[in-house]
């Protein structure tokens, strides 16, 4: 394993850690450009701003969120994570239209996501979350 790729794969351990103990001003520095494209929503957060809005929205319901890395892999300019996400539901919860107010219950759910890096750097461009947008309500019973 090259330097880079193990600069890169502990880059996104770290990012993933301060996202969980909400460090934000940590996840920002994890980035050249801050930015994460939701695959299972089609959101897009482009921006530090925009960014730290999406901490604040994904982080109301669900304030304990965190993750548990299952697999990490690098490859090229891309760092592949399988992780289990996790949280209760403690605060309200947005579901287009709908409030769904909190039910206390808590979910695991096996996700993946990638990073991707620009070349010869050991900051993220992107982080890329792959999953079924309902498998957390399903998890929670309110599907």
């Amino acid at each position: 394993m090259t330097d880079l790729a193990a600069r890169r794969l502990q880059t996104v351990r770290d990012h993933m850690h301060l996202e969980t103990v909400h460090d934000w001003d940590g996840v920002i520095a994890t980035f050249e450009h801050p930015r994460y494209e939701m695959y299972g929503g089609g959101q897009v957060f482009d921006g530090e701003a925009s960014v730290r809005g999406y901490f604040t929205a994904s982080r109301t319901p669900f304030p304990d969120q965190g993750n548990e890395i299952i697999a990490i892999a690098h490859a090229d300019d891309t760092v592949l994570v399988e992780f289990w996400l996790t949280g209760t539901h403690s605060g309200p919860l947005r579901v287009g239209a709908r409030t769904i107010e909190p039910t206390g219950k808590s979910f695991r759910v096996r996700m993946a996501a990638s990073f991707e890096f620009a070349p010869g750097s050991d900051k993220i461009v992107c982080e890329r979350p792959y999953f079924d947008q309902g498998m957390v309500l399903r998890a929670l019973g309110i599907s």
